[in-house]
């Protein structure tokens, strides 16, 4: 009776903190774009979150198979001092902002060593809304605060391979922290090699 029950498919949510970029020629050409700062730019990735569901489904031995859908927070943003025509002596902080929602789909093939697990395999996301948020201010005073809809810049899709490890506590919950290596171009026109880079730590609950 054990073994039948362990054989069975077993159904889970998970949520948690994203920490996404993007690597290549695109945001490249940002950079060189905004060189005219005299090294006063910085970038960095969009803090988010994720959260769905996942299917386990046992296969053989130690191993088992894990489709899940989630709702994840991507991005990039660049941040630095401009000037402004005719009031240079101000001084600007400027923020551009690339704020973007994906639909995760997950399919891993996932390796038990008692309740430690890896896992790893493709991803397929789908962009639901891309959105481009700018803001300039000095003096402590927003100047610019403007946000456009960049959803279709952006390739729909977006294939990737995910890989990671995880806990299984014997109460049903679990944690894990995975890598998505984006292997699409984001761009809609697919001219430049840019692609997104996401880490999750997240948590979990099987029934």
């Amino acid at each position: 009776m054990l073994a039948m029950a362990q054989s069975k498919p077993s159904f889970g949510i998970r949520a948690g903190l994203s920490s996404s970029s993007m690597q290549g020629d695109a945001v490249n050409s940002l950079e060189n774009i905004l060189d005219f700062t005299n090294g006063a730019i910085t970038t960095g990735g969009r803090k988010g979150f994720f959260a769905g569901g996942y299917v386990t489904i046992p296969l053989a031995g130690k191993i088992s198979l894990e489709p899940a859908v989630y709702y994840t927070q991507k991005g990039y943003a660049l941040n630095g001092s401009v000037n402004l025509k005719g009031v240079e002596f101000l001084g600007a902080n400027a923020k551009a902002e690339l704020n973007s929602t994906y639909i995760d789909i997950p399919l891993v093939l996932k390796a038990k060593l008692g309740g430690l697990q890896f896992f790893a395999g493709p991803q397929l996301s789908y962009l639901a809304k891309a959105d481009l948020h700018t803001t300039a201010g000095a003096l402590g005073f927003n100047i610019v605060n403007s946000k456009t809809d960049a959803t279709a810049q952006f390739n729909r899709w977006d294939a990737a391979i995910t890989g990671g490890i995880g806990y299984q506590l014997t109460n049903g919950i679990n944690i894990m922290a995975a890598y998505d290596h984006g292997l699409s171009k984001v761009d809609a026109n697919k001219n430049l090699n840019s692609y997104n880079r996401s880490f999750k730590v997240g948590i979990g609950f099987s029934f």
